[in-house]
């Protein structure tokens, strides 16, 4: 009784191996990354992110997700940690605790199942944030498995996802963890010269609808979240893919 108080209260396990231990990294496209709102840009070995500390949780996590890291290893799920590279520490998992929200992985443990780092890696709190939890077990689930079906057959697909977070959402726990209304995924493929996109807006509730009836143009997710994404492509390629919807460029 004593020691389950103790970790439910005050044990914070120490942050993960480093890469070292495992000789990997997966390199995340500079020229696919957004602008980030709080400058607090955060790179793991297999991640980015862009933390903002007003609302405990990243405002996009970005990540490259290969055909070859698809594998089906077995990893003992590890405790969720504070994220020692985030300067302002990231939020604490006990926030969650009660809430009756998920703690949603955003850059999912199930892209990283090919190394041990790499999974462990996504447990960090940088990486979570509160999601229903039909939402998460159902269409958002359903949204990741499709882009590992993607990736598997176009090879190499682009990610950047977070939660829409804006003044006035509802908060949980001590550090007052904001509870964002929406999700995004944005995912690209192709080359530099020839890259194609299509971007996700879900609500924070589970849905059986299909999952084309969440596309929206990536401008509807810029005017939602006030970030820049893109911005590193030469401008009429930007206004092109950010613009307009090409569902005939994704396998449904």
């Amino acid at each position: 009784m004593i020691g389950f108080w103790y970790y439910e209260n005050l044990y914070t396990p120490a942050p993960y191996s480093t890469s070292a231990d495992d000789r990997k990294r997966t390199e995340v496209p500079t020229y696919l990354l957004p602008g980030s709102s709080t400058g607090e840009i955060v790179a793991h070995d297999h991640f980015m992110l862009s933390y903002n500390e007003t609302y405990e949780q990243a405002e996009w996590v970005a990540y490259l997700l290969l055909k070859r890291h698809l594998t089906y290893d077995d990893r003992k799920r590890p405790y969720f940690v504070e994220d020692p590279k985030v300067r302002t520490k990231s939020a604490d998992w006990r926030n969650y605790k009660g809430s009756g929200f998920d703690r949603g992985h955003l850059c999912p443990a199930g892209d990283r199942r090919f190394s041990e780092y790499a999974y462990n890696e996504t447990f960090y709190t940088s990486n979570i944030s509160p999601q229903d939890r039909d939402f998460n077990a159902g269409v958002w689930n359903r949204l990741e498995r499709k882009i590992r079906q993607w990736a598997k057959k176009y090879t190499s697909v682009f990610v950047v996802t977070g939660g829409v977070l804006k003044d006035g959402l509802q908060e949980i726990g001590e550090e007052r963890v904001d509870v964002p209304d929406y999700y995004y995924k944005i995912v690209a493929k192709g080359s530099k010269e020839n890259i194609e996109v299509v971007a996700f807006l879900i609500p924070n509730r589970e849905s059986s609808m299909p999952l084309q009836q969440f596309v929206v143009e990536v401008d509807t997710i810029e005017k939602m979240t006030g970030l820049d994404f893109f911005k590193n492509l030469q401008k009429q390629k930007q206004l092109d893919i950010e613009g307009s919807v090409a569902l005939e460029d994704w396998d449904f």
